[in-house]
């Protein structure tokens, strides 16, 4: 699982005293674990796709927090922050370009919009920007 990944990343880092690493790993780990708690108290079991959700809302806060940052001249803290989400990004699967999602859509039989966002949420979470699905969908 992905997790463990990270979860050996986070103890090269730890050995290596990268603290950048080290921080923006501990973050993703540990909101993880708690989301893996919140669903086994539910009867579920967590997945790579809540992981990268997870990873995914991380990096939409350090954009917030970098542009912050940027607009309060901090510009080491906006620096950091870039190598932050280095870290954490090599671990989303590869997005999906709108060619590759026009191609699918244009293999549906229902091409309705409900259809094809149904579609795409069972199939493809966490590869596909759904807003870009959504746009995409409405053009055809």
């Amino acid at each position: 699982m992905l997790i463990n990944e990270l979860e050996q990343a986070n103890i090269a880092a730890l050995k290596a005293r990268d603290q950048v690493t080290r921080a923006v790993l501990s973050v993703v780990i540990n909101r993880y674990r708690m989301n893996a708690i919140e669903l086994k108290s539910q009867g579920k079991e967590a997945t790579d796709a809540d992981l990268i959700k997870i990873i995914s809302k991380v990096i939409k806060e350090l954009d917030e927090e970098k542009e912050g940052n940027i607009k309060t001249g901090r510009l080491e803290e906006a620096k950091a922050i870039d190598q932050q989400k280095a870290v954490i990004e090599k671990y989303l699967p590869k997005m999906m370009s709108e060619d590759e999602i026009r191609a699918v859509i244009a293999k549906l039989e229902d091409k309705s919009m409900p259809s094809v966002m149904k579609y795409f949420k069972a199939n493809y979470d966490g590869q596909v920007d759904m807003s870009l699905v959504s746009k995409i969908a409405r053009g055809q």
